[in-house]
């Protein structure tokens, strides 16, 4: 049989089944194969937040997304144009985000009566019809699977375990993926289990095989490698990128790290990598719950070192009286908040950037804190670095926002020469800065407001600290009201003077009229429709906010220099909210909070019926705005069989 290979360039694909089925390495494994493949990338997982929940049931599917490209990408993708589902209960809850025309890759061996009867099917779909609009290829994987590996002698249920392998092997064949990769990965993860080892590789190959044997496929499909700046580039996930901005921030310092944290989704993975770098000077301890941690935290920067402490949105709750302590004591420390739904304890497991009010005003009375916010997973990194830098200079606790998105969500990164990062300079005190000959611990660099800061133990400086007001300059305690109101302005003065870069536009004419601003990680979401408005000829402007405390200087002169500003966010409004207050610009917010990221093409939608509203267009036949979100990037991959068919968000 001849196999026609296609060229596309771009394709989204999600893996789906029971939690159990290993869904997530599958689509961590086909995301290295597609990283080393040299592919721009960028992935969405999504799993239930329950550990087990029950096999075969909804709540209990789990999946991974993966967008890849020979150019640039934004975005997981807004839709599927492969799904590769385990079970019944991963086709149904996935079927409603498959275009018509897409391809899906059916293990049929759970669609029996009582399976299908508790997700709600009274019929087989892969038999009624309802699956006839798209390009259904029904395998049962799990036979094929057992049947592979049946030389190990392992039982039915640990062979069938191998399933995951033996799609992954089959869609590696079908995108043609480099596979040497999955297969040294599998040697060294199961190196104590030789026959789980040798199953799965086994499985892996079949399904590989399979791909190039059978005639269920009658086309590959090839994505050329992406044109990237030349340097050496990793796929890496945005919690790992913050792990390591964190430890690169503490280096450039010149200052040993020590992580304070208690373990919380989506958080934990920060600690779990952490924890790997102790040849770093970096100590992580695994406290007993939040408020110990952030503690740990702030006592190591009172001892010299860069503290930090990670968590999400209930977790920032209980830390709140200690971030308060820190901005009393003016010490360097690092708060990073991987948001996640809520409120209360929520959806663990779902993205949110619905705590900026709370970090921004989270506190008793008034205790100001710088905030960042990363943008994408690789930004993670630059963000980390540029916290540690303000929180250091400044001394002053900094909050660095990310989310489940970013969190888990991978993509390339170039990775710095670490000796091109900027250096950062703690300036500690070191000898006595008063004429008198004494220790003034409140005594202020005139250009930053930071205060002195002495490492406990070097002799003449020794002082106070603790919660209650400062004396100016001397540290001691003070009920003063004239001393209080210095102390509250000259903390509130030291933030607003931090040095952020000015907020960069892009509006390529410079004639648009609609400025989309967004901030953290619907950068990805709002640059992809953007591309989209003005692939339709919309004129728009984009700009993207990293630094949220303070603002830039120009962001109130970027406002008013547009007949609309468009704020799109995963919360009800906050950004929006802190803008119409401190500028007085009257924002559109567009605001979705459903656990996911935005969408593409419904953003698009949204900018381009403003583009119409704002230049006054009324002509019928443009309709801007259902244009801009029915753009197809790329070719469209459908053959007369109804194979793979491609639009959507890049």
């Amino acid at each position: 049989m001849t196999i026609e290979v296609k060229q596309l360039d771009r394709v989204v694909i999600r893996f789906a089944g029971d939690s159990g089925d290993g869904m997530q390495l599958t689509g961590d494994r086909f995301t290295a194969e597609t990283a080393s493949f040299g592919n721009d990338l960028s992935t969405l997982p999504n799993f239930p937040a329950e550990i087990r929940a029950p096999a075969g049931t909804l709540p209990g599917v789990s999946s991974f997304q993966l967008h890849f490209a020979d150019h640039d990408i934004l975005t997981p993708g807004d839709a599927p144009d492969v799904l590769i589902a385990m079970n019944p209960a991963a086709l149904k809850a996935n079927l409603k985000d498959v275009p018509r025309g897409r391809t899906l890759i059916v293990d049929t061996a759970d669609f029996t009566a009582r399976n299908l009867k508790r997700i709600g099917y009274d019929e087989n779909p892969l038999e009624t019809g309802e699956l006839d609009g798209y390009h259904v290829v029904p395998l049962n994987l799990t036979g094929m699977t057992v049947e592979s590996v049946k030389e190990f002698g392992l039982s039915r249920k640990d062979a069938s375990r191998a399933k995951n392998m033996y799609a992954l092997g089959l869609v590696s064949w079908l995108f043609q993926r480099p596979v040497e990769s999955t297969i040294t990965f599998l040697q060294t993860k199961f190196a104590s289990k030789p026959d789980i080892r040798d199953a799965n590789i086994a499985a892996f190959r079949a399904g590989y095989n399979f791909g190039e044997t059978a005639e269920e496929f009658s086309v590959r499909y090839e994505v050329k490698p992406a044109s990237m700046a030349a340097g050496t580039y990793r796929n890496i996930s945005g919690n790992l990128a913050l792990a390591y901005g964190l430890v690169a921030g503490a280096q450039r310092a010149g200052l040993p790290m020590v992580l304070g944290a208690y373990p919380i989704t989506p958080a934990s993975d920060v600690l779990h990598e952490l924890s790997k770098l102790k040849r770093f000077n970096v100590t992580t301890i695994q406290a007993e719950d939040e408020i110990a941690g952030v503690g740990a935290a702030l006592g190591a920067s009172f001892g010299g070192a860069l503290g930090v402490t990670t968590s999400s949105g209930p977790g920032i709750s209980l830390k709140s009286e200690t971030i308060g302590l820190g901005v009393m004591l003016e010490l360097p420390l690092v708060v990073c908040d991987i948001q996640r739904a809520g409120p209360s304890t929520g959806m663990p497991t779902k993205t949110e950037q619905a705590d900026l009010l709370q970090v921004m005003f989270g506190r008793n009375g008034e205790a100001p804190l710088p905030v960042l916010a990363a943008q994408s997973p690789a930004d993670c990194f630059a963000i980390a670095v540029e916290a540690a830098r303000i929180a250091i200079t400044y001394r002053t606790p900094v909050i660095v926002l990310s989310d489940g998105y970013l969190a888990n969500g991978s993509e390339p990164w170039k990775i710095p020469v670490i000796e091109d990062l900027p250096t950062i300079d703690p300036n500690f005190t070191t000898a006595p800065n008063a004429p008198d000959g004494k220790y003034l611990p409140y005594e202020r660099d005139p250009e930053t407001l930071a205060r002195a800061w002495a490492i406990p133990g070097t002799a003449g400086l020794d002082h106070r600290i603790g919660g209650l007001e400062k004396e100016d300059k001397t540290g001691n305690i003070s009920y003063d009201p004239a001393n209080h109101d210095l102390m509250i302005r000259t903390r509130q003065a030291k933030v607003d003077g931090i040095d952020v870069p000015a907020v960069e536009v892009d509006d390529p004419d410079g004639t648009a009229k609609v400025l989309v601003l967004g901030w953290g990680s619907t950068y990805g979401p709002i640059g992809a429709a953007v591309r989209r408005v003005r692939k339709v000829g919309g004129k728009i402007a984009q700009a993207h906010l990293r630094h949220l405390n303070p603002f830039p200087a120009n962001l109130g002169d970027v406002l008013k220099s547009y007949d609309k500003v468009l704020v799109p966010e995963m919360n009800l409004g906050q950004l929006a909210m802190l803008l119409r207050a401190k500028y007085l610009v009257d924002v559109v917010s567009y605001a979705q909070v459903r656990g996911m990221p935005l969408g593409a093409a419904e953003l698009a939608e949204v900018i381009g019926n403003l583009v119409e509203e704002t230049e006054g267009i009324d002509d019928d036949a443009r309709h801007l705005g259902a244009a801009a979100a029915a753009v197809k990037h790329g070719e469209a991959l459908a053959d007369q069989n109804g194979h793979l068919k491609t639009e959507g968000a890049r």
